[in-house]
């Protein structure tokens, strides 16, 4: 089991780390969306590039800030029963979640995203708009985002695991290693 809670503390590391990075992208995209704005109003020019690099921010940003957002306990859920639930129910829930949910989910996202990214490279595709940019490094974001994000599930299931054999206590963000 300390060899499973290692490997969730790399993945924990992993998505942290990225997390952290992508953050800019939030301050990327409220710049480029500015300038965008001024350029279109201000000086009357418009370019379908800058629009498209807006969505694509926009859209690495919450591909890859969900793993992030999971690691730390952030995604909506409806905590009307759940916050009323024990502990141990909660890990059950958690678990199961993970392994019946999020897991199965992002595969299946992983492999027809990643095939996708392949056709759109292979073909250099690129938007069909004046300007527009090249589409396969944003449908790239896709199997990748959905790769972290079953790694964190991974993660969150080794550790919810763990929560229901002893191992690790619960607590209001994450659990945490008994010693």
């Amino acid at each position: 089991m300390s060899s499973l809670l290692a490997l969730a503390r790399g993945i924990d590391t992993l998505n942290e780390g990225v997390g952290r990075l992508v953050r800019w992208l939030v301050l990327a995209a409220v710049l480029v969306s500015a300038g965008n704005a001024a350029a279109r109003y201000g000086l009357d020019l418009s370019s379908n590039a800058w629009l498209e690099i807006q969505w694509y921010l926009f859209a690495a940003l919450f591909l890859l800030a969900a793993p992030y957002t999971l690691k730390h306990n952030g995604h909506v859920r409806i905590d009307v029963l759940y916050g009323r639930f024990p502990p141990r129910v909660q890990a059950w829930i958690d678990l199961l979640g993970a392994l019946l949910f999020v897991l199965p989910l992002c595969g299946l996202v992983v492999w027809l995203g990643w095939k996708g990214f392949l056709a759109s490279y292979s073909v250099n595709e690129v938007s069909p708009d004046a300007g527009g940019l090249a589409r396969w490094p944003i449908k790239l974001a896709i199997p990748i985002g959905f790769g972290l994000l079953f790694l964190q599930g991974i993660a969150e299931a080794i550790k919810q695991f763990a929560v229901l054999t002893g191992r690790l206590t619960p607590t209001t963000e994450r659990a945490e290693e008994t010693v």
